[in-house]
């Protein structure tokens, strides 16, 4: 199973040659840490989706000595080590760069991009290939405008919402997003794997 999570760094060789550039294009554009992990955690996952869809490889794996349930798996473990790669070398840019940044904008990202995750993942194996990847893609860049100030709007005109959230203690707040960001991620995993063993290629 970790050959095929290897097979995505191996396939991507080249176009991880444009990860560097677009991180540091984010540095220098002086945006928010916390979009800079989100982005960088995007690019690998993403791109290995858009790279199967093209090349209609999931034909090819089912065809391999592995079970429906491990490709599921190697994707949603991948994108876990890929995220960690990102905001390690993401980490190092911020760094050369001189850009104040902290854990907390770390977590943020890696959260936002578990959540993106969950609910793009299924789609992939939902609709007909070679247009899901467009569709996500817009969806990325929808969110990354416009969700900052649907979450603004939302405090200011919930305010029941905004002062359970204040009443709430950092530990107690970061645990509770981090335990729903991982129950959310579980059950898009099981999920996907439902849709992917019913799939017929």
């Amino acid at each position: 199973m970790f050959n095929l999570i290897r097979r995505d760094l191996i396939l991507q060789k080249w176009q991880l040659l444009i990860f560097i550039p677009i991180i540091m294009f984010f540095i220098i554009m002086d945006k928010h840490p916390a979009l800079i992990f989100l982005v960088a955690s995007i690019l690998i996952p993403f791109n290995a989706y858009a790279y199967d869809e093209k090349a209609e490889t999931n034909i090819l794996l089912n065809s391999l000595p592995y079970t429906r349930v491990e490709i599921i798996a190697s994707r949603y473990l991948g994108a876990i080590v890929y995220m960690g790669l990102a905001i390690g070398v993401t980490c190092l840019a911020l760094v050369t760069f001189n850009k104040p940044f902290t854990m907390s904008d770390m977590a943020i990202g890696g959260g936002l991009f578990l959540w993106f995750a969950s609910f793009t993942f299924p789609l992939f194996y939902i609709f007909k290939s070679g247009y899901i990847s467009t569709v996500v893609l817009i969806g990325f860049l929808i969110l990354a405008g416009v969700g900052p100030s649907v979450f603004m709007f939302i405090a200011e005109n919930l305010p029941v919402i905004n002062d359970f959230i204040v009443s709430l203690s950092v530990p107690t707040l970061y645990t509770g997003v981090a335990v729903l960001t991982l129950i959310i991620y579980s059950v898009s995993w099981g999920v996907t794997t439902i849709i992917y063993q019913r799939k017929v290629f």
